[in-house]
């Protein structure tokens, strides 16, 4: 059960709590040393924040998707690579285990997880496979009482090592020596850092070991490993789930993890305009166009453009996230089947969309961040630059914007003929004719309408491609995708659009808030949502050029 709204409230509270007065004092320590400081683990533990997601029958907190996101919103503006801890690991670690764990795997470990003794890792990736899931080659063995001895190396594995925690769990893809090749015979196991004994208590070391990590761009402070299961005996590890069948299981915990790092990139953005319109404010700098006086630079028309081109995007961005975490809710939650199965569509479409469009503008609007500061931006005392670095891992994590750009094509277009997508479509086309009929809303509507008949061109022209020529249909998926981004989060702008409106027609008063409101919507149409023409035009006739290619960049 998730928390009711006064509970939520309260731990939100204490979040931003920890977030200010703990986590912002930590930042360059983290950026600085690579590592988390032990207070700050401390702090988790006596707040119950390990335990966010874990259900309250195993001793956690059992938050709601919708709860979750707003969470991570808080602690990915600070802290990103600490953020990964909380969502990722945790957060999907424990429901993979809650998933297709057995009864004695969730009493041994969901309990540990929600007290902060243990968290989860997640180590997928080889150093040949790459994205390719389906060519690994880590080897899992049966033992006569069941476990398994696992052998193989992963990498790039968040928080692989680290001593926040008396133990580490990873869940890993590996392969038993019957699987079939490809991605069906891939199974899913969890294999401890240090094996538990029968009491609960920590037994011997496992056959696991951090052989390097590596030096990145950003999100210093998150620990990203190199591992090797199996140089000696063998990591002991146990099945979760049936055999050849952990892809299916990851692929369900991956849409909530692909949810959460696109919410990384509107954090960072948030933090990235905060910043950046702090800045704005004072700095004093050139002088007004017509009284000729000195002025602070957001008096300047072009850096209130670029201020409101940040302020717009994350919005739609973050309202966006909130309605598919609601939507995931309802998928897992709802009494009635045929709601769970739209909504289940809904969330299936629009995830690998979300991601890789948040965490693309992620980059983006961080970028603008440091052009707001000029010459400050570029350097490290401003903290800007920081915001950037953070965010380019956004778009390669749990797959990069080309793989969420295929599957949305590939696989959640192509599978039902379109369905889920004339759906969506629908929904937004409510949401246009209610704006075209308000008497003071007509132009954010017809933008918005402008903006969905493009995405449904660019969509009747892409599904057919893609059962006549697959490769064509992927070189214009990207655009596809982020066409798809663009309008949904003008979709989200109109229904914050008459909202705004209703309040401000009940009070009689628009207030700042609210008029905010309607600014930032009219300039995403203005500013933003004009992109869809020349996105649909490029999805329309953009494959030719990238086949011709072949010969000369091969």
């Amino acid at each position: 059960m998730a928390l009711d709204n006064e509970s939520f409230d309260i731990l939100l509270s204490t979040v931003q709590r920890f977030v200010r007065e703990q986590l912002v004092p930590a930042e360059n320590h983290l950026e600085e040393h690579d590592e988390v400081p032990p207070e700050l683990v401390e702090a988790m533990k006596e707040l119950g924040l390990f335990g966010l997601t874990v259900p309250e029958e195993f001793g956690g907190i059992g938050l709601s998707a919708g709860q979750e996101v707003q969470v991570n919103f808080e602690l990915g503006r600070t802290a990103p690579a600490f953020r990964s801890v909380f969502g990722t690991n945790i957060g999907i670690g424990s429901q993979g285990i809650l998933m297709d764990g057995t009864p004695d795997q969730k009493a041994d470990y969901l309990p540990r997880v929600a007290s902060g003794e243990l968290v989860m890792s997640f180590a997928l990736t080889e150093p040949d496979a790459g994205s390719d899931v389906g060519a690994l080659r880590c080897k899992a063995i049966e033992q006569a009482d069941g476990s398994y001895r696992l052998h193989g190396q992963k990498i790039f594995i968040s928080y692989g090592e680290h001593d926040l925690t008396e133990n580490i769990v990873h869940l890993v893809l590996a392969r038993t020596p019957d699987a079939p090749e490809g991605v069906k015979g891939i199974s899913l196991f969890l294999v401890p850092k240090f094996l538990v004994n029968p009491d609960g208590s920590l037994g011997a070391r496992n056959d696991v070991r951090c052989v390097s990590t590596e030096h990145k761009l950003g999100i210093h402070g998150s620990p990203t490993c190199v591992l090797a299961y199996g140089d000696r005996e063998g990591a002991t590890g146990y099945l979760v789930g049936e055999k050849n069948r952990g892809l299916q299981a990851m692929f369900v915990m991956m849409n909530m993890a692909r949810l959460i790092v696109g919410l990384e990139g509107v954090a960072l953005s948030e933090r990235a305009y905060q910043q950046a319109l702090d800045y704005a404010r004072e700095r004093i700098q050139g002088v007004d166009a017509l009284s000729g006086e000195p002025v602070a630079i957001v008096r300047h028309p072009d850096v209130r453009r670029m201020l409101l081109s940040m302020k717009s995007q994350i919005e739609a961005m973050r309202a966006l996230s909130l309605v598919i975490a609601q939507a995931q809710d309802l998928a897992q939650r709802h009494a009635d089947p045929e709601v769970r199965r739209r909504n289940q569509a809904f969330v299936e479409l629009l995830t690998p969309v979300f991601k890789a469009w948040a965490t693309e503008n992620g980059i983006r609007l961080t970028q603008l961040g440091v052009q707001i500061h000029g010459g400050m931006g570029f350097v490290e005392e401003t903290g800007a630059a920081q915001h950037l670095r953070d965010a380019v891992i956004g778009v390669i994590y749990e797959g990069t914007t080309g793989i969420q750009a295929a599957d949305l094509v590939g696989r959640k277009l192509a599978r039902d003929g379109g369905a889920a997508f004339a759906a969506l479509l629908r929904d937004m086309s409510d949401v246009a004719e209610e704006l075209q009929r308000h008497r003071d809303l007509g132009d954010i509507g017809s933008g918005l309408a402008g903006g969905i008949a493009s995405l449904r061109q660019a969509g009747e022209h892409i599904l057919p491609l893609y059962r006549d020529d697959a490769q064509a249909a992927l070189a214009v998926s990207v655009p596809f995708l982020m066409l798809a981004g663009t309008v949904a989060g003008a979709w989200q702008h109109g229904r914050g659009a008459l909202a705004a409106a209703r309040l401000i027609e009940a009070r009689g008063e628009p207030g700042a808030f609210l008029k905010g409101k309607l600014v930032s919507a009219r300039f995403y149409v203005a500013h933003v949502l004009v992109q869809a023409l020349a996105l649909a035009e490029t999805v329309r006739c953009g494959a030719a050029p990238v086949a011709e290619s072949a010969d000369f960049l091969c």
